[in-house]
């Protein structure tokens, strides 16, 4: 089994109503595999686009997640 915290920040924290949360899951998943299973539980994240990051990197769908690896899910951002 593997087990990861998900850090959730800005517009994602509001929507999700959490800043941080543990996630397990009995098969190895892709970041593809994660956000599936994160529009699910919430259904309001389809209304904005967000990035998933890995160990502090942007992540492609493909990359797989391991064990112990740090995530947060970050919001759009505005440049200037």
């Amino acid at each position: 089994m593997s087990a990861f915290n998900l850090k959730y920040f800005g517009l994602i924290a509001e929507l999700t109503g959490v800043v941080e949360e543990r996630f397990s899951s009995d098969k190895i998943i892709s970041v593809y595999q994660l956000k599936k299973t994160l529009l699910e539980k919430y259904p309001s994240l389809s209304t904005v686009h967000f990035v998933l990051a890995v160990n502090q990197k942007i992540a492609t769908d493909e990359v797989v997640i391991n064990a112990h690896d740090e995530l947060a899910l970050l919001p759009p951002f505005a440049g200037g």
